[in-house]
This record gives structure tokens, C-alpha cells and sequence, in this order.
């Protein structure tokens, strides 16, 4: 079973999607941390990038603390809207996820990696809410990162390839006010339902 989990930045994907697949005994895929680490890359179409025991791997080297600096958002955010390096990135995680159980997390899992998943869940919340928590995940300034924040999600839903979207048939959840173990659970009993 594959549970898509979609989003703008600081909805919460990773933390929900990371206890979703603990919670279900589920292997977890965090795409972000893919699309991070082709940003650091000198060829991001060419890299090779491994995930293995949450550390991630850029042509061999450990950039599991490099890639979550906001210049690395940043530059995660650029190479995404590359046909190419999308690309590239979708055959990886179609490959990762093809034998087993997997809850992955991203922006276009349920629209293009994984159209097929059985359980498609559109997270979303407030952009002061999704600015808050970034902020505080990276200890800097609210205001900078709602500006950042919203030039990304533009470019997120206006690039050609790949575009922030609700997938078809998925679950719009939105996690203002919610707290994690209640979004966990909803999307639990979403997977208990085509289990």
C-alpha cells in the first residue's frame, strides 16, 4: 500500500508523514529530502542520492544537516521546477517504492509519482500557521519566512511540470490547530479503510 501525502511547505508532511509510517509499520519516503539534496548537487539530474537509516546521501557524502539550511530550501525549490531534475526524481521514488509499504511525502506524490496510492491526503494550512512552524523549526524570523514561503508556493503551483495540486480523490486535511498525533490518526483510519 502506498499513502500519498501532498502539500505546501510547512503544512506539516514530514512530521505527519514520518509518525503515519511508524504508526502503520510503514516504510517512510521523505521526497523533500531528495529534491534538497539535487539542490546542493553540481548535476542534479546525474546525483546519486541514497536515504538509508534517515541520514541522506549525496554522491556519498552525509548532507542530512546541510540540506535542512533555508539556503538549501531555496535551492531545493529551483531545481524542483526543472523538468529534468523532476524527472529523474520521480523514476528514483517510483523504484524506492515499488516492493513494500510506504507513506511518502511531497508535492506531487499522489498526482505524479504515485498516482495509483490507495490513500491521497492534500495537507494545507494557514500560510501564518505553515510560516510559524517553519520559523520556529529553523529559528529565524516569522515575517522572512511568510515572504519566502509565499514566493515558493507560487512557484510551486505555477511550474509547468509537476505543479502543486490536490491529487484527484484525495483527502483535503488541514492541520491549523491540529496537533499531530489527531492528523496521524485520521489518516490511519483513512489507511485502515483500504487495508
Amino acid at each position: 500500500m502506498i499513502v500519498a501525502i501532498d502539500g505546501p511547505a510547512g503544512a506539516g508532511k514530514s512530521t505527519v508523514a514520518r509518525a503515519t509510517a511508524r504508526a502503520l509499520g510503514f516504510q517512510y519516503l521523505d521526497t523533500g529530502a531528495m529534491y534538497r539534496a539535487a539542490g546542493l548537487a553540481d548535476d542534479p539530474v546525474a546525483a546519486d542520492l541514497r536515504l538509508a537509516d534517515g541520514r541522506v546521501f549525496l554522491d556519498g557524502a552525509d548532507v542530512t544537516e546541510e540540506i535542512r539550511t533555508p539556503t538549501a530550501s531555496e535551492r531545493a525549490s529551483v531545481v524542483a521546477a526543472d523538468p529534468a531534475v523532476r524527472e529523474a526524481m520521480v523514476a528514483k521514488q517510483r523504484v524506492i517504492m515499488s516492493l513494500g509499504d510506504w507513506v511518502a511525502e511531497g508535492r506531487d506524490i499522489g498526482t505524479v509519482v504515485a498516482p495509483q496510492a490507495e490513500v491521497k491526503v492534500f495537507l494545507t494550512a494557514s500560510p501564518q500557521e505553515r510560516a510559524r512552524r517553519r520559523a520556529a523549526e529553523l529559528g529565524v524570523d516569522v515575517t522572512s519566512v511568510l515572504q519566502d514561503q509565499t514566493i515558493r508556493d507560487e512557484r510551486d503551483r505555477t511550474r509547468a511540470a509537476s505543479p502543486l495540486v490536490a491529487a484527484e480523490g484525495s483527502v483535503e486535511l488541514d492541520t491549523t490547530g491540529l496537533t499531530i498525533d489527531d492528523v496521524v490518526a485520521r489518516i490511519a483510519t483513512l489507511a485502515g479503510a483500504h487495508a
